[in-house]
């Protein structure tokens, strides 16, 4: 792993909430801190409501994780699109976080009950 990323299992219980629908509850949230960023929290996909997302065309590279694909969530508000992302296929030094989804902390509430 780079030295500047860390990642490691969030305690507790996460969720993630959207116009007041439940669309993640995990107790295997992971934990990513990069350099001076904030942390952000990874919910493995077996723990989110999939049936609401749908993968965009969106994509952005980063030199230390890879290549990530953006999602849209569909609910009864309508569309937020690119609301959350994955790395799909991480690279070796951040491979637990494949499988998982990060969000926009800034179109969804991602919150520690």
């Amino acid at each position: 792993m780079t030295d500047h990323i860390n990642i490691r299992k969030a305690g507790g219980t996460w969720v993630v909430r959207s116009s007041g629908a439940v669309l993640a509850e995990s107790k295997a949230a992971l934990e990513l801190t990069e350099g001076s960023y904030g942390a952000v929290i990874y919910i493995p996909r077996d723990d989110i409501a999939m049936e609401f997302f749908e993968k965009t065309d969106s994509s952005t590279k980063c030199p230390y994780k890879g290549t990530a694909s953006y999602y849209a969530i569909h609910g009864k508000s309508g569309v937020i699109t690119d609301a959350a992302w994955s790395y799909d296929t991480p690279l070796e030094s951040v491979a637990a976080i494949g499988g998982h989804l990060a969000f926009f902390t800034d179109k969804v509430t991602v919150e520690q009950v």
